[in-house]
């Protein structure tokens, strides 16, 4: 095994960590909008700040360029998108199938 390999491999397990956690980010989202659970919890809270710490700092430029509709954000949909096409372009790098 290349150590190209593994470093793709580890930049993939991260670039599908990140997603997981927009998701998560996203769903606990849609259930404090719609009163579902409350960020009075404790626990809902400490989830609700440890995804947006993580989420935040890569959401944000993409918040400066494209506004809310209708109150709703899509950036988090944007930076799905894009994490998935770097995951391709790596994959198709490793194994040259450019």
């Amino acid at each position: 095994m290349s150590i190209v390999f593994i470093l793709v491999s580890v930049a993939i397990w991260i670039i599908n960590l990140i997603i997981f956690v927009l998701i998560v980010q996203a769903v606990l989202s849609w259930l404090i909008a719609f009163e579902l659970v409350s960020r009075r919890n404790q626990f809902i809270e400490t989830i609700w700040r440890l995804t947006n710490a993580l989420t935040d700092p890569m959401l944000r430029p993409i918040r400066r360029f494209m506004p809310r509709v209708s109150g709703v954000d899509f950036s988090p949909m944007v930076l799905i998108l894009l994490l998935y096409v770097l995951q391709r372009v790596l994959i198709m790098a490793v194994t040259g199938a450019f």
